[in-house]
């Protein structure tokens, strides 16, 4: 085409340029969006899996290792070193499955829970802030935006997580 767009870019009305934007402003937000939880996670020597395991174990109180293995999408080495520390450290409790022995089920501490609240909640501050300033219409475009990004697999986790499934 003459504009440089492929026939399905022309529907959305959207160029390379303005792909390249969104894809620069993605980049630059999740700075923005992991700063404040980084500064708290840097005080105390973790990094950023530290805080998405202490999240989703939140999320899903109870959950197993191979659940929190799936949903973050890490091998289970990586896995372990973060819940080494996490555990170590007075922040999760593993506990043994009642009805497989073999499972292991995980729990935040009051101190996990705490960590995790503090993190989350810098999070909840700025994202808060963002939605209030581009209003409700964009906060529900965004979204669509995010769950049309993510592959099939992916979005089942997300949708089952939303809906308290997982």
């Amino acid at each position: 085409m003459a504009d440089g767009t492929t026939g399905g870019e022309n529907l959305l009305f959207l160029t390379d340029e303005q792909l390249r934007k969104g894809i620069e402003a993605m980049f630059f937000a999740y700075r923005g969006f992991t700063a404040d939880p980084d500064r708290i996670l840097d005080e105390l020597a973790y990094g950023r899996a530290h805080h998405r395991a202490l999240h989703f174990i939140n999320r899903s109180r109870g959950t197993t290792v191979n659940n929190l293995l799936a949903v973050l999408g890490v091998t289970k080495q990586s896995l372990n070193r973060v819940l080494r520390t996490l555990i170590e450290d007075g922040l999760v409790e593993s506990r043994v499955g009642r009805e497989d022995r073999r499972e292991r089920h995980l729990y935040l501490t009051p101190a996990g829970a705490e960590l995790e609240r503090q993190l989350s909640e810098a999070q909840r501050a700025r994202m808060r802030a963002a939605y209030r300033a581009a209003g409700p219409q964009a906060v529900a475009g965004f979204r669509q935006v995010l769950e049309a990004m993510m592959d099939d697999g992916i979005r089942a986790q997300y949708l089952a997580l939303k809906d308290g499934k997982a």
